[in-house]
């Protein structure tokens, strides 16, 4: 008999293909009735696949008695409840590592963009307005400048190798310094923000970084800072980012996630000094296809009794 598997969240066809095939699927993410559904399957699913914007608290796993192991499809996971996991002894897999370039990329991409106003000039070039009136106006310069990276993690890491090689300093804030580390420490956010041109948000979600970037900070970044954001919407003080783009306290912005998603506020819209990207970091054919495989790869580790790839708890 195979395994029942609840599918909360689809991935990748080929990766779809492989859990077909090795386990009885429940497509919850189909279903008409969800409710109907897990009353009838919930009770015999021993797994699951879902991911980090699926909603997994208590209420929902008390519905899955015989759940044993959950797969999750992205690196993030703070709408799941890990301690409720935990206490219901089942296991709770991610998919870091593999999306570390792409999203690395990405910031680079979103603080090059945002500085040089890159949107505003391709909208120039269009319009045919460069040979009407002219030049854009003079944009902010990157090398020289002091990055400080909120959250020195995998991605923070990568973010942080990245900036040395465009000439940047960098600093990072963490919950404590780490060791061997050549850039300068920051025990405050606000004091990072002070000393920074460019301020990056790479830390994890959650209840624990709810603002971790205040109105303080973005205030201490200043009208020719810029602040970038790839990893969640909730970590910044998003009212206070809008307010300080809009008056000018602010002098840029570049964000691939945001607190209402996908239906972020719209005063984002009017802004000219701010480059949107829709949670896209990670959107790349081989990523992807490498964050999909890790989640069959684990499941598969999980019924075969073997150790999981990426365990969270």
């Amino acid at each position: 008999m195979k395994p029942d598997v609840l599918v909360t969240y689809p991935t990748r066809p080929r990766q779809m293909a492989q859990l077909e095939a090795a386990y009885t699927l429940h497509r919850l993410d189909l279903a008409d009735d969800r409710q109907a559904m897990l009353a009838e399957v919930g009770p015999r699913c021993s797994g699951m696949v879902t991911f980090g914007h699926v909603t997994l608290d208590e209420a929902f796993l008390a519905q899955l008695p015989a759940l044993k192991i959950v797969s999750c499809g992205s690196v993030g996971y703070d709408t799941i409840d890990v301690p409720a996991l935990t206490r219901a002894g089942v296991r709770l897999t991610n998919t870091p590592d593999v999306l570390t370039d792409d999203v690395a990329d990405t910031a680079l991409m979103l603080l090059l963009a945002a500085r040089r106003r890159l949107l505003q000039g391709d909208r120039h070039v269009r319009s045919g307005e460069w040979g009407r009136s002219g030049p854009i106006p003079l944009t902010r310069s990157t090398a020289g400048k002091t990055v400080g990276i909120v959250g020195l993690g995998r991605i923070g890491s990568a973010i942080a190798r990245r900036c040395e090689a465009l000439g940047l300093k960098v600093g990072y804030y963490g919950r404590s310094e780490k060791p061997g580390i050549g850039y300068r420490y920051f025990a405050d956010v606000v004091a990072l923000a002070e000393w920074s041109d460019i301020l990056v948000a790479s830390t994890t979600g959650g209840a624990g970084t709810r603002a971790i970037v205040s109105a303080a900070a973005l205030e201490a970044l200043g009208p020719e800072g810029s602040f970038i954001n790839i990893a969640r919407g909730s970590v910044v003080d998003e009212p206070a980012l809008i307010a300080a783009l809009k008056e000018g306290r602010l002098g840029s912005a570049g964000l691939d996630v945001f607190e209402n998603e996908p239906n972020p506020d719209p005063a984002f819209r009017d802004l000219d000094n701010v480059v949107l990207y829709p949670h896209h970091a990670s959107g790349t054919e081989e990523t992807r296809d490498k964050m999909a495989q890790l989640v069959v790869d684990n499941l598969a580790a999980f019924f075969a009794g073997r150790d999981l790839l990426t365990p969270v708890n």
